[in-house]
C-alpha cells in the first residue's frame, strides 16, 4: 500500500473518531471503554495474525518495547483524550491534540537527529494558522474557565504522551520489529494498564447496550484503532514522525466536512479560507516527502547482530 493511501485513512478515519468518542461518554467510564476498544482490538489482530501465520513469540527485550509502546500510544495518551472531552468539545480538543505535528518535529529531532526540513515546517505552520482560523468562530466563544483550562491541558498532555509513543513506534520499526504483531502486543498492555487504572479508581465494568455506544466502540476498535493506527505508524516508519503528524493538522477538517454533511454546519468563507491553508499546508508537507525518502536512513541502529535477525521477518 503507497504512503497516498496510508496517509489518506489516517487523515479519513481519525479524523472522524472524534465524533465517535462523544458517544462513548456517559454512563461509562473513558477507562473502562478504552479497554473494552483496545482489548478487542487486540484479540482481533492476535487473530488476523494467527490466521495469517505470522510470528506471535518474540523476546523478553521486545515485550518491553510492546509495553512502553502500549503505556504511550494506547493507555496514558487515550486516558487524558477521553477525559479532556469532559471538559471541553471534540474541536477544541481536536485543536490541542493537533499541537503534536510540531512536538513530533521536535521529538524526532531530539531522538533521532531528524531535520524537518524548510517544506515540512512551512507546511506545518500554514496548517497551523488554517486550523487556528477555522475554529476561531469556536474559540471566541468559549469561555476560558478553570475547567475548559483543565481539559485542554489534558489534551495537550495527551498528544505529548503520544508524541513520545510515536518515537517508540519508529524505534521498534527501525529495530525491524513488524507492525502487526507490535500493534498486537502494544494494545493488549495498553488495555491492562488502564484497566488497572479503572479499577485502582472504583470504575464498575458495566456495558451500554445502546446502538451509539455499541456502534462507536465498534467503529473506534476496528477503524480507529486496528486500521487507522496500522496505516499510520506503517507510514510513521516510512516517511519518519515529522512529517507523517501532519496527519494530525487535517483532523479538524475532516471533521468539519462531517459536520456539514450530518449536523447541518453551513459552509461559509471562514471553513473556505481556514481549509485552503491546510490544504497548502498538506501540500508542502507531501512535496518534500519524496525527496525525504532519498536520503539514506541512519544505520547504526540497525546494525547489531540482534536487530540482523529481524531482516527476515515480515508483518
Amino acid at each position: 500500500m503507497n504512503n497516498a493511501v496510508l496517509y489518506g485513512l489516517t487523515v479519513l478515519i481519525w479524523g472522524s473518531t472524534w465524533f465517535a468518542i462523544e458517544f462513548q461518554l456517559g454512563a461509562i467510564a473513558p477507562e473502562v471503554s478504552l479497554v473494552y476498544r483496545y482489548g478487542a482490538a487486540s484479540l482481533l489482530l492476535f487473530a488476523w495474525s494467527r490466521f495469517r501465520g505470522l510470528r506471535l513469540r518474540f523476546a523478553l527485550r521486545d515485550h518491553a518495547w510492546f509495553f512502553l509502546l502500549g503505556l504511550l500510544l494506547f493507555g496514558v495518551n487515550y486516558i487524558l483524550a477521553y477525559r479532556s472531552q469532559i471538559y471541553i468539545t471534540s474541536a477544541l480538543a481536536a485543536i490541542a491534540f493537533s499541537s503534536m505535528v510540531w512536538m513530533n518535529i521536535i521529538n524526532a529531532r531530539l531522538f533521532f537527529g531528524v531535520k524537518a526540513g524548510r517544506g515540512v515546517l512551512f507546511g506545518a505552520l500554514l496548517g497551523a494558522i488554517g486550523m487556528f482560523y477555522l475554529f476561531a468562530p469556536q474559540i471566541s466563544e468559549i469561555s476560558f474557565t478553570d475547567t475548559v483550562f483543565f481539559g485542554s491541558f489534558l489534551a495537550v498532555l495527551g498528544a505529548l504522551v503520544a508524541s513520545f509513543g510515536n518515537m517508540v513506534s519508529q524505534a521498534t520499526q527501525k529495530a525491524k520489529l513488524p507492525v502487526v504483531q507490535t500493534n498486537a502486543w502494544a494494545m493488549l498492555y495498553g488495555a491492562l494498564f488502564t484497566a488497572v487504572i479503572a479499577l485502582t479508581n472504583g470504575h464498575e465494568f458495566s456495558f451500554e447496550w445502546t446502538v451509539a455506544y455499541v456502534g462507536s466502540l465498534a467503529y473506534l476498535t476496528v477503524f480507529g484503532s486496528i486500521v487507522a493506527f496500522g496505516a499510520y505508524l506503517t507510514l510513521l516508519g516510512r516517511i519518519g514522525a515529522h512529517k507523517a503528524g501532519y496527519a494530525m493538522v487535517m483532523f479538524p477538517v475532516v471533521a468539519l466536512v462531517l459536520s456539514t454533511l450530518f449536523e447541518g454546519l453551513e459552509i461559509d468563507a471562514t471553513i473556505v479560507f481556514g481549509t485552503l491553508f491546510v490544504l497548502a499546508g498538506n501540500l508542502f508537507v507531501l512535496k518534500t516527502r519524496r525527496s525525504g525518502t532519498k536520503q539514506p536512513a541512519p544505520e547504526k541502529t540497525v546494525q547489531s547482530p540482534r536487530s540482523l535477525q529481524y531482516q527476515t521477518d515480515n508483518t
